[in-house]
């Protein structure tokens, strides 16, 4: 039997929740104990009576969570009022994006956890199958919150992303055709948005050529190519992702003089260090803000507007790893699933991920299972 604990967010504006109730049913049904702190689930439209009629114990404070459980399911990474309630050898089950936050680095290896991290499970074809569905999230947000801030009364230009009849739409430059890029393309392409898609991958390019809507187009990205999209677009999402690793400026402070003040940048990368060098992580509270008369929305946690979608977007995909770890132990499960060993980051106080690793300086010790 694991002793599952489900503690409420407490990220800014973070209202999604590491599982839903259906969720839980299935960890009770296979004979687990499952902790969830009271009003957890509020936020995602899930009540604790909900969490009470699938099994799960309701506790009153997120101290109580993390002392009776062996592993953690959470939605966002351990914030700084958290770090010392974790102890040696609890599981965490988390998004964590490690290379952009030292200070998180430091304390998890201090901590003795075991951090296994939803953005690195990975399977053979290099899918990321728990970083996806909030992928898919996040780029639809994206596009609709560029849209939004590109109203004039926003600090954007003053356009309509869809134009009208006898006034051209909005242009919208997508960095990146992974899941978040297509997903930005394809709700800019259906608001009718002329829509711009880069990567440097030509089979992606071509696969998006053929399956996308006749208002998006692929460019192949280079510096010299995006420098050339600059002076004419209105929105620009930034999407581009190395797995665990920080994320490479594609536009440069010097870049923004290139457009037209009131053009409004989306750092979905902000997570990973953001794609743009003049980002910096922002709050649904105060989401963005200027750069030399360029809007910047850098949002850490987009999806998280959308919390009832996005948590059962999320557990739909969590659950089957949840329970092989609930089931087998940590060890067991990740030597059965090399996909799911691909999560595992630090190891009681150890990086086993060389990406963090070398992000860091830090000594990399691959994990042998």
């Amino acid at each position: 039997m694991c002793k599952v604990g489900i503690p409420k967010e407490i990220k800014n504006n973070e209202n999604r929740v590491g599982m839903t109730p259906a969720g839980v049913a299935e960890l009770t049904r296979r004979g687990h104990e499952v902790f969830v702190q009271h009003t957890a689930g509020e936020g995602s439209g899930f009540s604790d009576n909900d969490y009470v009629k699938a099994g799960a114990k309701i506790l009153p404070a997120i101290e109580d969570v993390y002392r009776e459980a062996d592993m953690i399911v959470k939605v966002k990474e351990p914030i700084e009022p958290e770090y010392a309630l974790v102890r040696k050898g609890q599981l965490l089950f988390t998004y964590f994006h490690f290379a952009c936050e030292k200070e998180l680095t430091d304390a998890m290896l201090q901590s003795g956890a075991v951090c296994l991290a939803y953005e690195t499970v990975q399977l053979p074809n290099g899918s990321l199958p728990l970083l996806q569905p909030m992928s898919e999230v996040a780029g639809r947000m994206a596009t609709l919150n560029g849209a939004y801030y590109l109203q004039k009364t926003k600090g954007g230009k003053g356009k309509l992303i869809s134009g009208v009849p006898g006034v051209s739409p909005a242009r919208v430059l997508v960095l990146g055709g992974g899941v978040v890029g297509e997903a930005a393309a394809r709700m800019a392409a259906g608001m009718g948005a002329e829509v711009t898609i880069t990567d440097v991958s030509l089979p992606r390019l071509r696969q998006l050529d053929l399956e996308t809507p006749a208002n998006v187009h692929t460019l192949y990205s280079s510096e010299h190519n995006i420098r050339l999209q600059l002076p004419t677009v209105d929105i620009v999402v930034g999407s581009v992702l190395v797995p665990g690793d920080k994320t490479p400026h594609l536009i440069t402070r010097d870049m923004l003089k290139l457009m037209e003040p009131g053009t409004v940048l989306v750092d979905v990368a902000i997570d990973q260090g953001g794609c743009f060098e003049t980002s910096h992580p922002t709050t649904h509270s105060e989401p963005v803000y200027m750069e030399e008369g360029i809007v910047h929305y850098c949002v850490a946690n987009i999806p998280g507007a959308v919390p009832n979608t996005s948590t059962l977007a999320l557990t739909n995909a969590t659950l089957r790893y949840a329970l092989a770890l609930a089931d087998k132990g940590w060890q067991q499960a990740c030597k059965d699933d090399s996909a799911l060993a691909k999560g595992l980051n630090i190891v009681e106080g150890k990086v086993v991920f060389k990406a963090v690793a070398d992000v860091f300086g830090l000594p990399y010790e691959p994990l042998a299972l």
